[in-house]
């Protein structure tokens, strides 16, 4: 999460600064300035390093803002592909991946979290 938030966040920057790296798109229905654009990919990239961060240091409360500000950017790039696709789809393909590692970890949206550290459970006889 934090590379892909920091990714995101330098997406942003150049473009804030209007870089000519991405294409001008004509008619989009979600035509929004390229700084709009920049401002979006700059706030949701800083979000996602930051509880990426938080993940990395295993605070409780990174893995829902996780999964919310990750599911938001996977949207931005949707909606992003018109300007850069090829950079748009692995950014997807990285969001992709990271909501379903958040979902499916221990202590996940599955609930629990603590794994039974060395106790021996027996089995069930039918």
């Amino acid at each position: 999460m934090v590379c892909q938030g920091i990714l995101a966040a330098l997406q942003g920057i150049a473009g804030i600064l209007g870089d000519p790296f991405y294409r001008d798109v004509a008619d989009y229905t979600y035509r929004i300035s390229l700084t709009g654009w920049g401002v979006i990919h700059l706030v949701l990239g800083v979000a996602v390093a930051a509880t990426g961060a938080g993940i990395l240091r295993r605070a409780r409360w990174a893995r829902l803002p996780g999964l919310l500000f990750t599911s938001l950017s996977l949207v931005a790039q949707f909606l992003f592909l018109p300007y850069q696709p090829v950079w748009s789809i692995i950014v997807i393909a990285l969001d992709v991946f990271i909501i379903w590692a958040l979902a499916a970890s221990p202590g996940g949206l599955r609930g629990g979290g603590e794994r039974h550290k060395g106790i021996a459970r027996p089995n069930p006889s039918p």
